[in-house]
């Protein structure tokens, strides 16, 4: 019986990448929204309900990262020229993310610029994944198996609008998260930002939705076009009952509703984006299986994954299970 190699790579690549965005999400929003918050007490409470998680969630990035170079070589080679700027703006936002993460606990006098590193390091992060989204959403120019573009092709108006509709959509696990962690007037607060990130999530994940197709005949075809239509309708459906859900979640209050809600409306574009890309790993034309590494490396990097993985995901689970429940202030981990 023989695999169909690069499929499982393309589906497992995807899985994790997913797992970084709904996992290190909520603490990039975190982040994001850490000047509205009302007192130096909230920001330390919303620190303290990430501190023992966001490390570890950035692990699924470097998998991620490490995964695509490893088995999609020429993917990689083509992707990265061309959004060279945007991954650094990125790697260099989590930086100063992370020191600012363990500096602000040390510091009096210069607590509030690390406050500022944090937040302004989260947002180019955030903004920063969204560009790099949207440019591959938009398509890559690609000559003979390398990039074609110039320095600059990533900075588009569809870029940008996708680099904003992610800070936002993070900016709503991280509130979310919040109304769930915490108690008190944090969650209050959280509540209370939770509705203007909610309205902007849904706001641009559906003119984001609606200018895609437009990008390229493939997705129009395949989300207006019968028979493609057909198997494409659930996922705006579920969509829609997504939104529904946290908006009744949110109205009523609820603690875990919203933020299973909002992580549940990330899966869902998710998965409307494989179904837009599906052969392609980098549109509009290098498959799965044009970009991939011989059959014998893909077998042989499997059954490292086969070891890796489960190992990730159970101290992943693990520690979320051991600082389950609300932070009160005052208690904390760092």
């Amino acid at each position: 019986m023989e695999f169909d190699l690069p499929l499982i790579w393309a589906l497992l690549i995807a899985t994790v990448i997913l797992l970084y965005v709904v996992l290190d999400g909520f603490d990039l929003g975190i982040g994001i929204l850490f000047p509205f918050l009302s007192s130096e007490s909230q920001r330390d409470v919303a620190m303290n309900s990430v501190a023992p998680v966001w490390d570890g969630n950035e692990t699924w990035l470097v998998l991620g990262g490490g995964g695509l170079f490893a088995v999609f070589p020429l993917a990689y080679a083509v992707v990265m020229p061309a959004v060279y700027a945007p991954v650094t703006a990125m790697l260099l936002g989590l930086v100063f993310r992370g020191v600012a993460f363990e500096f602000r606990w040390k510091t009096v006098r210069w607590k509030r610029v690390w406050d500022w590193s944090f937040t302004l390091g989260s947002l180019a992060a955030a903004v920063s994944q969204g560009i790099i989204l949207g440019a591959l959403v938009q398509g890559i120019d690609v000559e003979n198996r390398a990039y074609a573009g110039g320095w600059w092709d990533w900075f588009t108006p569809f870029s940008l609008l996708c680099g904003a509709a992610v800070a936002i959509g993070y900016a709503l696990l991280g509130a979310t998260w919040l109304i769930m962690k915490t108690e008190a007037d944090v969650r209050e607060r959280a509540l209370a930002l939770a509705w203007p990130t909610a309205i902007g999530t849904v706001s641009m994940v559906g003119v984001v939705s609606l200018w895609t197709p437009f990008l390229d005949p493939v997705f129009m075809e395949r989300w207006f076009s019968p028979p493609g239509l057909f198997w494409t309708a659930p996922v705006p459906i579920l969509t829609a009952l997504t939104v529904l859900s946290l908006g009744v979640g949110l109205r009523r209050g609820c603690d875990i509703q919203p933020f299973v809600s909002a992580q549940i409306l990330f899966v869902l574009c998710f998965v409307g984006l494989g179904i837009s890309f599906y052969p392609n790993i980098v549109p509009p034309s290098m498959s799965i299986h044009d970009a991939a590494a011989p059959d014998e490396s893909l077998s042989f990097l499997l059954v490292g994954t086969a070891v890796l993985l489960p190992i990730i995901l159970a101290y992943t689970a693990y520690s979320y299970r051991v600082f389950r429940g609300k932070v009160r202030a005052g208690e904390g981990f760092h």
